[in-house]
């Protein structure tokens, strides 16, 4: 066991700072001593960076995409030592932990295929008198140093998603990972400047709120880009100031099963969408609706399919739920069940809880006051709630601050895209689960969900300016 500290200019940072013990929620075993850095060393790495962006603004976008190819070939190359990462600092099953770097590969090469193309356009001037004889054009520029914040449900994949569009677009991105994804963060970063990624363009930066805090606020900072609890993101809010900040925050995402669903399809799949991962996804699936003649079949088939699902040592690729990040995690989680069963909830699985492992809990009858219906979970719980039609699962599902992805089951067009004018949400599924996402779609949220969205196209717009330039021809 080492101290796990910033990554500044290509090299491990020794830093003095506050020293946490980081322990695997697997076994309790301490995995590294996680140094805090000091405000100095933040502002060395944001001032390393901006030095950086000096000479990545002029560089070609075809080294850029070269340098994000080989980045995808090492993260592929380095696959094994980071699904043991992953497994071993957050818990995450083998077999999703396995997926989610091949993900996190793909999601560089998309990227990369996308900097092929991405680019302004023509605009046509003499569509106004006073712009006869002359001609517009506008480009994608970059903003220069990106902060990026980042939690540790999936610390490659949603690293990547940031990383990579960044530095497509020619910015330099300081990351601040989740005290839990650090060891991963450290080690993709170092990946990327091994690949040939010039030494300062990608730095990291350890600990937990303090460096936060002070990386939204570092003043060489053009953009903040966070994933993460809404409260953390209001208090990152304020710390960057006027600055843009791309912002995916909390959710409690709503599931709507319609009378003429499939019944048992539809529960298998939020089985899965609420239950694996332990539920910490911003997508798990939290509120379940269902119409009241549906109701109890339904139910049933929903209790069945989360019983089926394995939950025990992450290091079987046969598990669909390994433990929650920290013991921590679990007790608050628990904690949420047993309020909303004193409020007069009732349990239709009852969860169980073994150290960090918590199994999945099925609650029923919780009144909207609970905190279950009201807050994020982040954990493998789930309520289910009747509706007596339409207009009753609408509001139900939006009786919520929250508006990232939700879903609806319904084999009715009419229906299904009612609910896709009138669910306030950033994104939403007909006929699958709130938790499924795909890189390729614009995601992100509306209320207290965050704004701005990711994506591979929507990100590298997100983190690149638009400018114009006008052009009047003289001989």
């Amino acid at each position: 066991m080492g101290k796990i500290q910033s990554y500044i200019h290509g090299e491990t940072v020794d830093h003095a700072g506050k020293i946490f013990c980081c322990v695997s929620p697997v076994d309790a075993s301490p995995v590294g001593d996680l140094v805090d850095a000091p405000d100095e060393v933040v502002a060395r790495a944001v001032q390393d960076a901006e030095q950086a962006f000096r000479t990545a603004r002029k560089l070609p976008a075809a080294d850029r995409i070269g340098w994000l190819l080989k980045a995808a070939d090492a993260i592929e190359a380095h696959a094994a030592e980071l699904v043991e990462l992953i497994i071993r600092d957050i818990g995450k099953p083998r077999r999703a932990a396995t997926f989610e770097v091949g993900r996190a590969a793909q999601f560089i090469r998309a990227t990369a295929a996308q900097a092929q193309t991405f680019g302004g356009e023509c605009l046509p001037l003499d569509v106004t008198q006073p712009g006869a004889g002359r001609i517009g054009i506008t480009r994608h520029v970059p903003y220069g140093v990106v902060a990026a914040i980042t939690p540790f449900n999936a610390p490659i994949n949603l690293l990547i998603q940031k990383v990579a569009p960044a530095l497509a677009v020619g910015n330099t991105v300081v990351v601040k990972p989740h005290p839990a994804g650090t060891r991963v963060a450290l080690k993709v970063a170092e990946l990327f400047v091994k690949a040939g990624l010039p030494a300062g363009m990608f730095n990291v930066v350890t600990g937990d709120r303090g460096p936060a805090l002070a990386l939204a606020g570092a003043p060489e900072v053009a953009v903040v880009t966070f994933t993460g609890g809404t409260k953390a993101g209001e208090a990152l809010i304020r710390a960057a100031g006027a600055r843009k900040f791309v912002a995916e925050l909390g959710s409690n995402a709503a599931n709507i099963v319609l009378d003429d669903a499939d019944l048992r399809d539809a529960a298998t799949r939020i089985a899965a969408a609420g239950f694996e991962a332990s539920g910490q996804q911003c997508v798990s699936a939290q509120r379940v609706i269902v119409a009241t003649g549906v109701y109890e079949e339904f139910l049933a088939h929903f209790v069945k399919a989360a019983s089926a699902l394995r939950a025990g040592d992450p290091n079987d690729p046969q598990m669909d739920l390994g433990p929650m990040v920290s013991l921590a995690q679990a007790e608050r989680v628990m904690a949420m069940a047993r309020g909303a069963v004193a409020s007069g909830g009732r349990y239709a699985l009852e969860p169980r809880q073994d150290k960090c492992m918590v199994t999945p809990g099925i609650l029923v009858d919780v009144p909207r006051s609970a905190s279950l219906w009201c807050d994020e979970v982040f954990g493998p719980l789930v309520l289910v709630e009747r509706a007596a039609d339409v207009d009753e699962a609408l509001r139900l599902a939006n009786d919520s601050p929250f508006g990232l992805q939700g879903a609806v089951f319904t084999r009715d067009i009419a229906r299904a895209l009612r609910f896709a004018d009138e669910f306030d949400v950033g994104s939403m599924w007909i006929n699958e689960a709130s938790r499924f996402r795909l890189d390729t779609y614009p995601f992100g949220g509306v209320k207290q969900s965050g704004f701005g969205r990711e994506g591979v196209r929507y990100a590298m717009e997100e983190l690149s300016q638009l400018k114009f330039v006008g052009i009047r021809p003289v001989a």
